[in-house]
């Protein structure tokens, strides 16, 4: 049985942040398919439908059954059946926050309007003592939505991603939600030899 406390619904001026359906597989297969959407995420575009229902199933609605979790499909407010983008925190120590949108909604400031509302709700439920989340140094403007919804950068770190076998070094951002202001995730950086602090003017 799902619990109402993981992923409930909320709202922004713009957007409607709700559980994914299985009805939504084709909306989630044109966004998973876009290779510029996808470039800079480590799994490569999805080529079929089915690649696409699989993706859906493991990844969000399987999850739902877990006793907590914050996994979302974006919608804008005048099509809320049709997923625009998705905002989810991964499992994990890391607590990784991860997002996608489709082209044609970029530039918008929709993505950090997702964002902040699921970070808004981290904090009422008050399960998770900070968030991180990291970004391709070439994806810069993936870096400046956690800047805009109060993350703050940490350190850098190189690392080989599978399955597409490249090395890409990674900028790490956090923000500490019940822990010290000052306090650093180490994980990424105690696993990866290769990782450095950029002076990034941040």
């Amino acid at each position: 049985m799902e619990n109402p406390r993981n992923t409930p619904r909320l709202e922004t001026p713009r957007l409607i942040l709700r559980r994914f359906v299985p009805e939504d597989a084709p909306a989630l297969w044109e966004l998973l398919r876009d290779r510029e959407v996808n470039r800079f995420l480590p799994w490569f575009p999805v080529e079929t439908l089915a690649e696409a229902e699989k993706f859906l199933w493991e990844r969000f609605l399987d999850t739902y059954r877990t006793e907590t979790g914050w996994r979302y499909a974006v919608c804008l407010r005048e099509e809320p059946e049709r997923p625009v983008g998705y905002v989810n925190i991964a499992p994990g120590e890391a607590h990784d926050l991860g997002y996608g949108l489709e082209k044609a909604c970029w530039h918008r400031g929709l993505m950090t309007e997702a964002a902040r509302a699921v970070v808004e709700q981290v904090r009422r439920d008050g399960e998770l003592p900070f968030l991180t989340a990291t970004h391709d140094v070439l994806n810069p403007r993936s870096g400046g939505v956690m800047q805009n919804i109060g993350m703050t950068y940490r350190y850098t770190y190189r690392e080989r991603v599978e399955p597409k076998k490249e090395w890409v070094a990674f900028r790490f951002y956090q923000l500490n939600l019940t822990e010290p202001a000052d306090y650093v995730w180490k994980g990424y950086w105690e696993s990866h030899p290769i990782h450095w602090i950029e002076d990034t003017g941040m």
